[in-house]
């Protein structure tokens, strides 16, 4: 178990419309408490004095926003800090492991690198200096040596999917290493019910990026969603006992403005399939939301790397 362990809270749905009636202090409010957990986090970084940071967390819990406002908390604090993704240590295609019937498996993490990534941030905590490769998603090849990052005697904070894998940690002085786990810690109910767990409100969090950012439909994003969830399960949450600390990434606030977003999908889903059964479940649900607008949300807000 995480040694700073957050267990999940249920929070009826009549409560949080509640507390929107003054829609500007409630926001206000909930984006306080993130920021919150932010300096929490980057004080016990500091406290513990790791510097190498390790980040993961399922698919749309913000990982990759709230790495960079880690770093920006530490900055403020007066440490040196740098994001690494773990992305960037794609191997190339023909490297790749393969599945049963020959297929790349990029969800492995043998995909990464990991003796790379490993000469890279010795090299960075020894020197406080190293040169990273980048990989370039269109073209499916990593560039090496592109980026020179310095970090002095500060903190390099390295995020993607398998940061807390076993075969990456190993790799690790581990006594240099500080490892956290991101997710949502609150879900909600209806008349006492559990109606909304955390994994539904990461689909509509992917929903709303996809179709804003990608082009995808919703219907795209759900048939993809089961495929998602059984490799989080495989490789991302069998290890959160490996986090030193579980950060919460939820907003209160969020069910409300997700609530305003969706009525604009229901044009986009053909009547009758498994992927419009699950929006017309998800529909029923919000039903019982009240509305806050997208333009509620702060623009230095975690949550805009969902809604833009």
């Amino acid at each position: 178990m995480p040694a700073i362990w957050i267990p999940k809270r249920l929070v009826e749905i009549s409560l949080i419309n509640s507390a929107s009636a003054d829609k500007v202090s409630f926001v206000r409010h909930c984006e306080f408490e993130y920021e919150s957990r932010i300096y929490a986090t980057a004080k016990e970084i500091i406290g513990a004095n790791k510097h190498i940071v390790m980040l993961t967390g399922p698919s749309s819990s913000g990982k990759t926003t709230t790495s960079n406002k880690i770093a920006e908390k530490l900055r403020a604090m007066g440490k040196k800090a740098q994001v690494v993704s773990m992305d960037n240590f794609f191997k190339n295609p023909e490297d790749y492991p393969r599945l049963a019937d020959g297929t790349k498996d990029y969800e492995n993490v043998l995909a990464v690198d990991i003796e790379l990534m490993d000469k890279c941030l010795g090299k960075l905590i020894k020197e406080g200096k190293a040169v990273f490769p980048e990989f370039d998603f269109k073209k499916e090849r990593r560039i090496e040596d592109k980026t020179e990052l310095e970090i002095g005697d500060g903190f390099v904070i390295v995020e993607g999917i398998h940061a807390l894998n076993p075969l990456v940690l190993d790799s690790l002085p581990r006594d240099n290493v500080f490892t956290i786990y991101a997710g949502l810690r609150e879900e909600y109910s209806n008349l006492g019910q559990r109606v909304l767990p955390t994994r539904d409100i990461r689909l509509v969090r992917r929903m709303i990026r996809d179709y804003k950012h990608r082009g995808h439909s919703p219907e795209k994003t759900i048939s993809m969603w089961q495929s998602v969830c059984d490799g989080e399960d495989k490789y991302i949450k069998i290890y959160k006992p490996n986090a030193d600390l579980l950060l919460d990434t939820s907003f209160s606030y969020e069910i409300l403005v997700m609530n305003s977003a969706l009525k604009n999908f229901s044009h986009n889903l053909s009547s009758g399939t498994p992927e419009a059964q699950k929006f017309e479940e998800l529909m029923k649900v919000f039903s019982t939301c009240d509305y806050i607008s997208e333009g509620y949300i702060p623009q230095n807000s975690m949550l805009r790397e969902f809604f833009g």
